[in-house]
């Protein structure tokens, strides 16, 4: 099964959280696609330090609930705790897509449901998978970029962390 991930960090060193990140999904997932590290103003609560985001495509035969429980593991072990909604965070793992599915449990809703509002979702979504439908937008990505009513700014940095 293909995932779509999202990874998020604030703290600390994050290119280096982004690195950790990455080896430990290599763990149990086959990277296939990494977009560029891009950097943006917080968004949500924004008297924070700016974030940098990156999107990765992994294949693992994991269910949904079953790869969330991997992925907050790894926040856990790399210190994310949770203190607020929309709060600064060592790292944050989003399940964004798993190919078609439509998943709404209590703990995971597949798609991720905010994903046509964020910029710093969508950029790098677009950069490695531009023609990718929406299950249930019907969209591509890049239409959902287009529409996406979030006007911060998402810059591209250089450094592409693997």
């Amino acid at each position: 099964m293909k995932y779509h991930l999202l990874l998020g960090t604030n703290l600390g060193n994050r290119i280096e959280n982004l690195k950790t990140a990455l080896k430990e999904i290599a763990v149990f997932g086959k990277i296939e696609k990494l977009s560029s590290v891009y950097q943006t103003a917080a968004w949500g609560k924004e008297n924070q330090q700016a974030f940098l985001n990156q999107v990765l495509v992994i294949e693992t035969e994991m269910k949904p609930i079953e790869l969330l429980d991997k992925l907050l593991k790894i926040e856990l072990e790399l210190g994310r705790v949770r203190f607020e909604k929309w709060g600064e965070r060592v790292i944050d793992i989003d399940i964004l897509y798993q190919e078609q599915t439509r998943l709404n449990e209590e703990e995971l809703t597949i798609p991720h449901p905010e994903i046509q509002n964020r910029r710093f979702t969508l950029v790098p979504l677009v950069e490695i998978d531009s023609a990718f439908v929406h299950p249930v937008l019907m969209k591509t990505q890049s239409q959902l970029l287009d529409q996406c009513p979030d006007n911060l700014e998402v810059e591209k940095l250089n450094s592409k962390p693997e």
